[in-house]
């Protein structure tokens, strides 16, 4: 799944010695995997804050933790380090990150982010607007934020509930509804 090089792995062991916590590991995970804004992240794990269904990996000297959300987003990714004239730079290349992978059983936020970054926020994009998930709360409410030329705009409303809506419900089945939390008082950059 990631591939740490040797170099890598020499370079975050020295960087987790120098810890006050010796019993520190690395972490790895995708924000918003799948979709145009993922971005790959490595962080230190002390031994207790990882997730439960992450998975662990030894290396001489450290454990890694995988974030299972992620997984399948991490195929094909690579941690390298590489020494340069200012010392050197840990670089991670993942590159699936971004391509959606969703099916019928994927969890529902990847479920919204895929309908909202491949089919609304595009039309969206025509009036220099999109929308973002934020979270899904109780009982499958998508919370969902307006951003660009839809914050303020005098016709977010009939954009909310003939297209986001209506497109969000007609395929994600699961999803009861959807609400928006933008504070539309701010029309600095309304489309309308």
């Amino acid at each position: 799944m990631v591939e740490i090089t040797e170099s890598a792995q020499a370079y975050l062991l020295d960087l987790l010695s120098k810890q006050e916590n010796k019993e520190i590991g690395i972490r790895i995970f995708i924000t918003d995997p799948g979709t145009p804004m993922a971005e790959t992240c490595l962080a230190y794990c002390p031994e207790g804050e990882q997730q439960s269904t992450d998975e662990r990996f030894e290396y001489e000297g450290f454990s890694c933790w995988i974030d299972q959300r992620s997984t399948p987003f991490l195929n094909g990714a690579l941690v390298d380090y590489a020494e340069d004239r200012m010392g050197g730079q840990l670089t991670i290349k993942a590159p699936n990150s971004k391509v959606p992978k969703v099916s019928d059983d994927s969890p529902i936020e990847d479920r919204i982010n895929y309908v909202l970054h491949s089919q609304v926020n595009p039309s969206l994009a025509e009036h220099g607007g999109m929308v973002t998930l934020i979270e899904v709360f109780e009982e499958n409410v998508a919370i969902l934020q307006f951003g660009g030329g839809c914050q303020g705009c005098g016709m977010v409303d009939m954009t909310l509930k003939d297209g986001v809506e209506k497109s969000l419900l007609e395929q994600v089945p699961d999803l009861t509804g959807v609400r928006d939390v933008t504070d539309h008082t701010n029309r600095d950059n309304a489309y309308i």
